[in-house]
């Protein structure tokens, strides 16, 4: 079973939630500058989250398990060569030039909304800024191959060859994933691939597209506290994602911002 769209209450719920975690990542944006810590972001959203949207931090003690701890707080941030799940702290603090998506995911009346975006703190470098907008256009590239009838595959083709064109490298070991009710729910959705391979997409269908790009190789390695991945060779990498659902000639994103409204108008 895949994650579906399958009713109006289904549908106005996940564009509730899709809106909401959207609506944090416009918010928190003045607050990304040099001197700030994770730590801060991190709070900053919290209460956003909590206290103006009434929503639930999805993130916040999500999985563990075994040996590892659940994730302790209420975001995602990933500095330069973090490639994803990195943990807010108080000892990270932005430097000019730094880096950083952020990645949040709400819970609306038991609907999920997740969504990241790349920010720069201060002034970043050519080839920061090149690495976040490719991978922007690979998020968007992967979304412009979905439409009822097409293929998973299709999707993950799109991003590795605009990230390969562009000699960056795409990261293999993380991928979109259904979303609805659940978190993380199948299908799984690869960020490289073949086309015409893969589960055939059906109306209703609600995934997340999610290509984390990498400016060097594509192997990462997960440190010690067992969440945070960094790229081996200390590359700088980049993510962008949205949730989205399949329609019969496209798709409808959920979680689009105010600033994508407007480009699209």
């Amino acid at each position: 079973m895949v994650a579906m769209v399958d009713s109006a209450a289904d549908l106005d719920g996940m564009r509730a939630a899709g809106s909401a975690a959207a609506s944090v990542l416009d918010m928190i944006g003045p607050y990304v500058q040099p001197g700030v810590t994770t730590e801060e972001l991190d709070q900053i959203c919290h209460s956003y989250i909590v206290d103006e949207l009434h929503c639930i931090p999805a993130p916040l003690n999500y999985g563990g398990g075994g040996n590892q701890m659940p994730f302790p707080k209420s975001i995602c941030t990933s500095v330069n060569h973090v490639v994803c799940h990195g943990i807010p702290t108080p000892s990270k603090k932005l430097k000019s030039g730094d880096v950083l998506n952020i990645d949040i995911t709400v819970i609306k009346d038991g609907y999920h909304g997740d969504t990241s975006k790349m920010f720069f703190a201060g002034e970043a470098s050519v080839l920061a800024k090149r690495l976040v907008k490719i991978t922007q256009e690979c998020l968007y590239r992967g979304i412009e191959a979905v439409r009822a009838g097409a293929y998973l595959g299709d999707i993950g083709y799109a991003i590795q060859k605009h990230a390969e064109a562009n000699r960056f490298s795409v990261v293999r070991e993380f991928c979109g994933h259904g979303i609805g009710r659940i978190f993380h729910d199948a299908p799984q959705v690869l960020h490289y691939g073949r086309k015409g391979s893969g589960v055939r997409l059906e109306e209703g269908m609600s995934f997340t597209i999610e290509p984390m790009i990498n400016a060097g190789k594509r192997h990462i390695k997960v440190l010690p506290d067992q969440w945070t991945a960094v790229t081996k060779d200390h590359k700088m990498s980049a993510q962008w994602e949205h949730t989205l659902m399949v329609t019969a000639d496209g798709c409808e994103i959920f979680t689009l911002r105010e600033e994508e409204r407007v480009c699209s108008n």
